[in-house]
């Protein structure tokens, strides 16, 4: 008896352990898959870190896992040529996944947003990831977009700058910041975007016309600015980034951490950046530091499979030093200044100093979103987005009254959204919404200085509606657009005596776009897009009047003008020939009546505050046509040849010239090598990449105050590898701009009047991520 009461015990002790084994049964399994071509790659690797053990993906990009017990399982995924993606599972059951790696992340492809897979849109687009955003993080938002074929940046001097986007820029391209169109003192060239680059997880640029369902009057292309979800993952998890730049001796330093708790997802990230003088080939940039100081904080709250809210809130501050020999006291100086090869004011000493002229802003961002999911058919995302901007400029004054600021304004934006989908049967889905926004810009009256752009608010009011049909090898979209702008502006007169002037605008403008994606054959697809825009000048253009102090020029608006009406074409096609050769072509045509515009005239002004250049704000007819074209070769999987061509021409036909502030031609070409992975070393790879930039030719010799300037070439290289440490892995890389040291200067950078473009530089990196 006492036996058997020993045999129960033991079998009621040990019944735990046997029913655990028992369910030691279940399995993952999956495919790996390029993102942008959808091709399985094969023979890459799946680790799984609590067994520390992993398999290979077969020849179709197949893999499993089996005989795995429940529990909560990271599982790493890589493959020659790709960043590590780590996955994280919570098995109660067997489980199918389907993983995507950024393998050919150079291709222009159809745009992804928000996890809506690529091969549901039809406007074309590019984008960089987030392993790529951490690489060159230390650079402006506008600098990192330029890896992308048809994508430029106008500048005013080194660290500020913004996106072109098939020439177009400013008030024409919309940057989404996490879903809210950026609202600041976007009207300037020397007006960089307040966005720190660590927050995103993907930056896209569309380039198509059917972008409707973002406000503002993008005829150039939006600019997605996107953090992912954070992920079902209950551990801590997290990154450290730091770059040091050897032109401006930089450092740049980032944190960031994420965990799924019980009570809400979290992230957090913060940003700091100190930046002194740049040096161009023969001297240094005197005044041309950068400080930068921001957190960003997002939070997720699932409260039912069929309702989550997500808060967001970023600060952005900065400090930008302006060069100070672009700041001229005198009309002779100024004409010498142009003509000069070294600037006035270069100091042979390297200083993290910021002195005047200099610019500090401090931006608020705020988003609350709620998404309700009624049924498989039908959704309803509501969102309140609420932004302050808070711009001041100094400028080199009299009588030690540097302190005060000759330029501060403060802009209040709220913003409100509501938008509905509902997904028919056999691939049908629509989306509308409607969207209202306020914005209030006001002058602080401590600078003593007439306002460059005067007090305003905005009232805007936007709907719109796309719908989608998919029938198997062709996919097809239409959209419409109506928007309400109405201003009211206080300005005051230019004429003598001063008087304040009550000046009120109302704008009707209207979108509309189609586009069609066909699959010709499975390695061969085509994508036309169709749009027509309106788009309302802006306060900027309408008022402008005096110094703008980062571009050191004086511009003067025009009070007449009147809506842009805008007609593009877009056609792509995308070829890849036996998985190692992909061949993209990118063409579009575009037809601006009322096109608005920047002339340099032929004039300098004297002022108490130095001598300038003039700008006046035009309206013509334009055309703009142009061409991306892109290939991308892989002999075998550790090689990889790419090459890149973007062509563009601008015309003002009313007048038979050509338009100012186009992009030049361009063509890039690059070769990497991918090192085989090891135990502890992966990721390894070696680069070497050439840009050559041709001389602006299309351009009439009285339209600038300077000739364009001459071609240059620019080589770079980068080379870098990844340490796995247990949990943890180390990212080391150091890559190398202007290697040859090229004295040059661009076009589309408005300092080039005063002094050449960035000499040499090497960036040295390291990422460590848990």
């Amino acid at each position: 008896m006492r036996r058997l009461q020993n045999v129960l015990l033991f079998s009621f002790l040990l019944l735990p352990f046997l029913s655990k084994a028992q369910d030691c049964t279940l399995s993952i399994s999956g495919n790996v898959a390029d993102e942008s071509t959808g091709i399985p790659m094969a023979y890459g690797t799946i680790y799984v870190e609590e067994l520390q053990t992993g398999v290979a993906s077969d020849s179709l990009g197949n893999f499993s896992l089996s005989k795995l017990c429940q529990g909560d399982y990271h599982l790493r995924f890589n493959h020659i040529g790709c960043e590590t993606r780590s996955v994280f599972i919570s098995l109660q059951k067997d489980t199918v996944i389907s993983i995507n790696m950024h393998h050919h992340n150079e291709l222009i492809d159809e745009v992804e947003i928000h996890d809506h897979h690529s091969e549901h849109e039809t406007a074309a687009s590019t984008s960089i990831n987030k392993e790529d955003i951490a690489e060159i993080a230390n650079k402006d938002l506008s600098e990192m977009l330029e890896s992308m074929t048809g994508v430029s940046s106008i500048k005013s001097g080194a660290g500020v700058s913004k996106p072109v986007v098939h020439g177009l820029s400013g008030n024409r391209v919309t940057i989404l910041n996490n879903g809210l169109a950026q609202s600041g003192q976007q009207w300037g060239n020397d007006h960089a975007p307040e966005i720190d680059p660590y927050v995103a997880d993907h930056i896209s640029v569309v380039k198509g016309a059917g972008a409707l369902a973002y406000p503002g009057g993008s005829l150039g292309g939006v600019v997605l600015i996107e953090p992912d979800e954070i992920p079902n993952d209950p551990h801590l998890h997290g990154s450290i980034n730091y770059i040091f730049q050897t032109n401006g001796l930089g450092n740049t330093l980032n944190a960031r951490l994420e965990k799924y708790d019980k009570w809400a997802a979290w992230r957090v990230s913060a940003t700091a950046k100190v930046i002194g003088d740049r040096s161009a080939p023969n001297y240094y940039l005197t005044n041309t530091g950068k400080r930068e100081y921001n957190v960003a904080a997002q939070i997720e709250k699932h409260f039912s499979p069929k309702w989550e809210m997500k808060l967001y809130y970023s600060l952005f501050n900065t400090e930008i030093a302006i060069l100070r020999g672009s700041h001229i006291g005198n009309l002779t100086d100024l004409e010498d200044a142009i003509e000069r090869d070294v600037p006035f004011f270069t100091d042979d000493q390297f200083s993290y100093a910021i002195n005047e002229p200099r610019q500090t802003v401090q931006h608020h961002l705020l988003k609350l979103e709620s998404n309700h999911i009624f049924n498989e058919h039908q959704s309803l995302s509501l969102k309140y987005g609420g932004q302050v901007n808070n711009r001041k400029e100094f400028d080199v004054r009299r009588a030690d009254r540097s302190d005060l600021p000759a330029l501060s304004l403060l802009q209040w934006d709220h913003y409100l959204e509501g938008m509905y989908k509902h997904f028919f049967d056999h691939g049908r889905q629509l989306k509308t919404g409607i969207q209202l926004r306020l914005t209030d810009n006001t002058n602080n009256p401590e600078t003593g200085i007439l306002p460059l752009i005067p007090d305003y608010r905005a009232y805007r009011l936007g709907a719109f509606a796309i719908f989608q049909e998919e029938h198997k090898k062709l996919l097809y979209e239409l959209g419409a657009r109506y928007d309400l702008n109405y201003f009211q502006v206080l300005t005051i007169s230019q004429s003598l005596p001063r008087e304040i002037e009550r000046r009120y605008h109302t704008f009707h403008n209207y979108s509309l776009s189609s586009g069609i994606r066909y699959k010709v054959l499975p390695q061969l697809k085509l994508n036309l897009n169709l749009g027509h825009v309106l788009r309302s000048p802006e306060v900027n253009e309408l008022y402008s009047a005096g110094l703008h102090q980062g571009v050191s020029g004086i511009e003067e608006g025009n009070r007449n003008l009147k809506n842009e009406q805008s007609t593009k074409i877009v056609l792509s096609a995308d070829w890849n020939v036996k998985k190692k050769l992909f061949m993209q072509l990118l063409g579009y045509y575009q037809y601006v009546s009322n096109f608005i515009y920047l002339q340099p005239e032929d004039e300098f002004r004297l002022t108490i505050r130095g001598a300038f250049p003039l700008f006046t704000y035009q309206q013509t007819d334009a055309t703009i046509a142009g061409l991306d074209a892109l290939v991308s070769y892989e002999p075998i999987e550790s090689i990889r040849f790419i090459a890149k061509y973007s062509f563009l021409q601008g015309d003002d036909v009313s007048n038979n010239q050509p338009l100012v502030y186009m992009p030049s031609n361009n063509l890039f070409g690059s070769f990497a090598y991918s090192f085989k992975d090891g135990d502890r070393i992966k990721n390894s790879s070696i680069s070497v990449n050439g840009q050559y930039v041709f001389e602006q030719t299309h351009l009439n010799a009285n339209q600038d105050i300077a000739p364009a300037p001459n071609g240059y070439f620019l080589l770079g290289a980068s080379i870098g590898t990844t340490f796995k440490l247990k949990k943890t892995k180390l990212r080391c890389s150091i890559s190398g701009d202007n290697l040859l040291n090229t004295v040059y200067r661009d076009y589309l950078n408005r300092q080039r009047y005063f002094a050449d473009d960035l000499s040499w530089n090497v960036n040295v990196r390291l990422n460590l991520s848990f």
